[in-house]
């Protein structure tokens, strides 16, 4: 089965309306290196694109994708962790300053998790390549198991959201327990920030530290 028509097209449009225009730069970042501004950790859901989302330049943000933007806790006797390589090399290899969890209105592995939490098998609703009652699914968003719902984001944004927003700072947590992240953050060296994006609205709210809300990442919408 060959490459999709519309991708090939796109391809081309990218070759001959973009990268001539900008061939300098991505000669820069080819010989250079690439010097991020953030390490972002989004979901991989094709609705969610993260250079879109912030009007992104090439070279400027190192992406990470995974079901439902999740971090694990640090586990340095574990196996096969690539969400944790790639913080790795983000934070000690490419040294960012900003690390971001973005999550998502209508996220399906939140949804599959609020599912897991009122005891339905998700298993059993679509595909698993492990068969039987469980799924690479629902093993991973068991990272979430024990998090509890803000009074405020439920009283703001509503349940669903609340969860979501729950994922976010379940994962920012996590990303804490990596020592030399935590010791970066001690240090000034680098940032966390939380957001979420309303897929439909294209909105942006984000986690203030001082009160622990999310708030509008842009107070005048008039501005935008």
């Amino acid at each position: 089965m060959p490459l999709p028509k519309d991708l090939v097209e796109g391809h081309r449009r990218f070759r001959r309306d973009t990268h001539a225009s900008e061939r300098g730069r991505y000669r820069q970042l080819a010989e250079l290196g690439q010097t991020p501004t953030a390490l972002v950790i989004g979901c991989c859901d094709a609705r969610v694109d993260v250079s879109k989302i912030f009007d992104a330049e090439p070279g400027e943000l190192f992406i990470l994708r995974n079901v439902a933007n999740l971090v694990p806790p640090y586990e340095p006797e574990g196996f096969y962790h690539g969400t944790s390589a790639a913080i790795e090399f983000a934070v000690l290899g490419l040294k960012v300053p900003h690390i971001i969890i973005i999550g998502h209105s209508h996220c399906g592995g939140i949804s599959a998790f609020r599912k897991m939490r009122e005891g339905e098998n998700i298993a059993s609703d679509g595909p698993s390549f492990l068969g039987g009652d469980d799924s690479f699914i629902s093993r991973w968003m068991t990272l979430l198991e024990g998090i509890e719902l803000n009074e405020s984001d439920v009283a703001t944004y509503g349940e669903e959201m609340a969860l979501e927003l729950a994922g976010v700072r379940s994962s920012l947590a996590k990303l804490r327990s990596f020592p030399a992240l935590k010791e970066r953050e001690a240090q000034g060296l680098v940032s966390l920030h939380g957001l979420h994006f309303d897929i439909a609205e294209g909105k942006l709210v984000g986690l203030e530290p001082d009160s622990g809300r999310f708030v509008p990442v842009v107070e005048d919408e008039a501005a935008v």
